[in-house]
């Protein structure tokens, strides 16, 4: 439209199924440096950043596990990177070195970049990259 500015079309929340919600939430806080910011009804609330949050919620039954991926900073990379080895979580160069149990202990170097995957307590497939993904090769 014209005179007028287009909102960017942005991810605001998703509910990440949990065993335990407040226990989830606080460790992806220990580990990204995300903000626990509270339980908040069925929810334990994190922050990702300014425009994201995540629910954590209490799932009784069984839940299929989901992937969530994260693009961070060289330096962010970095941290997170060293929180995963000092809590000798297993990590592996992609999701079926990691989903399989099959963990190789290896990043890596696609489009010039980093990239990581693991699991958070709940089973959920993790990734940290640097770079953004070349979807025209």
């Amino acid at each position: 439209m014209i005179g007028e500015t287009a909102l960017e079309i942005t991810l605001n929340h998703t509910i990440v199924p949990a065993i335990d919600r407040v226990v989830s939430a606080k460790w992806y806080e220990d580990i990204f440096g995300f903000e626990f910011v509270k339980e908040w009804g069925p929810f334990a609330v994190v922050k990702v950043n300014s425009s994201l949050v995540l629910d954590f919620m209490n799932t009784e039954k069984g839940f299929a596990h989901h992937h969530y991926a994260f693009k961070v900073s060289d330096q962010d990379f970095d941290a997170i990177f060293e929180r995963i080895q000092t809590q000798n979580i297993r990590f592996g160069s992609g999701p079926f070195k990691v989903s399989n149990g099959k963990y190789d202990d290896k990043i890596n170097h696609l489009y010039g970049g980093r990239g990581v995957y693991f699991t958070d307590p709940n089973g959920h497939i993790l990734k940290i990259i640097t770079t953004d993904y070349d979807l025209d090769t």
